[in-house]
Formats: C-alpha cells, structure tokens, sequence
C-alpha cells in the first residue's frame, strides 16, 4: 500500500493520517516522542503493511512483476494498488477523489511540525505533481516508479511494470478489490477505523481508465 491507500485506511481521524503517513521514517525508540493518536496512525501503518506483506494475494500479484524487479517486486505492488484505489475510487468514497487529496494536502501543509525532515522536504513535490491524484493515470504510475528508482535503490524499469499492469489488468482489478475488502475488515477489527462501505454496481464488473 501506498501513499494514497494509506491516508484512505486511516479513516476520518486528521492526527491517525499525519501517523499513518509519516511511519516510513518514524523508527524505534523515536515513536515515543509523537502524541498517542499519531502513535496510533504509525502503529496503523505497520500494521497495514504486515497485513499486506503476508497477504497471499498480493504475494500472487507481486510474482507478476519478479522478473523485472526481484525482491523489489513487493514496493512495486504497492504503487500499483494504489492505481486500482485510485480508479476504483468512488466505489469507497462518497467524498471525490481530487476533494479527498486537496484535503490531504491541506492536512500534511498544517501538520508539519510533526513531520521528519526528509517527509517535509517532499511534501512540495508530492503536491506539485498532485501525486495522490496522479496514481489514477498509467502515466502517474510511471511517474511514481521513475521518482522513486531516482532517490532509491528500485530498478528503472517502470516500462516493464507498465507492460504488466496492460497485460494483467483485469486480474489485478479483480485480485485487488478481493484484497481490499480484507483490508479494510482487518483495520476495522484490529484498530477499530470505520471505513466507508464498498458499493459495486453491476455485480463487481468496473473498467479503469489509462
């Protein structure tokens, strides 16, 4: 799971996003030093992510794209969930996706103080590129791959992630809804966030847009 994801499972709570949001760069003893319901959206963070990591889904899905980028294929996967969330978005939010992200953005701008120094230096990136928007388009995804194999070790192969969303899109549409139902009951029963209930017309069948 991926930026957008991540924000979207925190529910409603302002200070559970701002935790969820930052966790990447919160380790060890450092987790003491945030108020107890940003502690609460950190701990919501890796809570996500072990759930994900151990999810056999997404471990079927992540093989799609081994032969590209190795034992990287997990971080590629959670980009490109975030493509599915963002496509399939208004079947779990009645508040619009561009709405939803201006809001976010309005809520990292507000909450600096709380955020590491390298998260506040890439807030003015990640809204430039209106980045949680982005993840809706092929090309935001590519964006986002070619970003992070730039700052990160992730192979510059995002041509090939691509190829495989193309290819595959159907069954990770599919795969991904199936996953994300899953998720959001663990977040409910593990932390008790309330998340929107999923509405699918016409019995699961949605087409994304490139």
């Amino acid at each position: 799971m991926n930026f957008l994801a991540h924000l979207y499972l925190s529910g409603n709570n302002e200070q559970i996003c701002i935790g969820n949001f930052i966790a990447d760069w919160v380790k060890g003893s450092h987790l003491e030093l945030y108020p107890d319901i940003i502690r609460k959206g950190i701990i919501v963070h890796r809570s996500i992510d072990d759930f994900t990591d151990h999810n056999p889904i997404v471990l079927r899905n992540a093989k799609l794209f081994k032969s590209g980028f190795g034992h990287y294929s997990s971080v590629v996967i959670d980009v490109v969930y975030d493509y599915f969330l963002a496509n399939l978005w208004d079947n779990y939010s009645t508040i619009n996706l561009p709405d939803f992200a201006t809001s976010m953005y309005s809520l990292l701008l507000r909450s600096r103080k709380y955020m590491p120094l390298p998260v506040n230096r890439m807030i003015p990136f990640l809204i430039e590129s209106n980045r949680l928007v982005s993840y809706r388009s092929i090309e935001g995804i590519r964006s986002s791959l070619a970003i992070m194999a730039k700052n990160t070790s992730l192979p510059e192969k995002h041509d090939f992630a691509i190829d495989v969303i193309l290819k595959n899109e159907e069954q990770l549409t599919y795969d991904f809804i199936a996953f994300f139902e899953q998720m959001k009951e663990h977040i409910s029963r593990m932390h008790g966030i309330v998340l929107p209930e999923t509405i699918f017309p016409d019995n699961n069948q949605q087409s994304l847009s490139a």
